[in-house]
């Protein structure tokens, strides 16, 4: 089991990895070794989640989210397999755990009423700016 908070955790059964070629330095070694990791967990179908923090996951996923329902993480920083594999599972866990954290309630305010009496001052002084502005056929110029 990896937790992620006190009161959630996932099997690592759910998890899948799936190792590519990665691209970048590494001389002929990058043409024969697959180091790149591509993680793979299905948010949709997890029995460890609930859904207010599938809601949440997906939010955050973006479009590391297929349409299935299936998150995929690539990593591919480092050189070895190991790295990349515990690399993309701490992505995991930092989105689980940002999913995890339920926003807080917004709070409503009001503006205060002297802020509201300098609104509308404003407004009137804007007014009659706008106004004296104006053209009048009748006045002589």
């Amino acid at each position: 089991m990896i937790e992620i908070t006190p009161s959630l955790s996932i099997d690592e059964s759910e998890i899948q990895y799936d190792f590519v070629r990665s691209s970048g330095p590494g001389g002929q070694n990058v043409n024969k070794v697959a180091t790149a990791v591509q993680l793979r967990f299905d948010v949709a179908h997890s029995p460890s989640l609930p859904d207010d923090v599938k809601s949440r996951l997906a939010t955050a996923a973006g479009s590391r989210l297929t349409g299935d329902g299936i998150l995929i993480i690539e990593a591919r920083q480092y050189r070895t397999q190991d790295q990349n594999r515990a690399d993309a599972l701490l992505r995991l866990i930092d989105l689980l755990r940002q999913a995890a954290n339920p926003p807080r309630p917004r709070k409503k305010t009001r503006p205060s009423v002297a802020a509201k009496a300098r609104r509308l001052d404003e407004k009137k002084k804007r007014s009659d700016v706008k106004h004296l502005r104006r053209y009048n056929p009748n006045d002589p110029d």
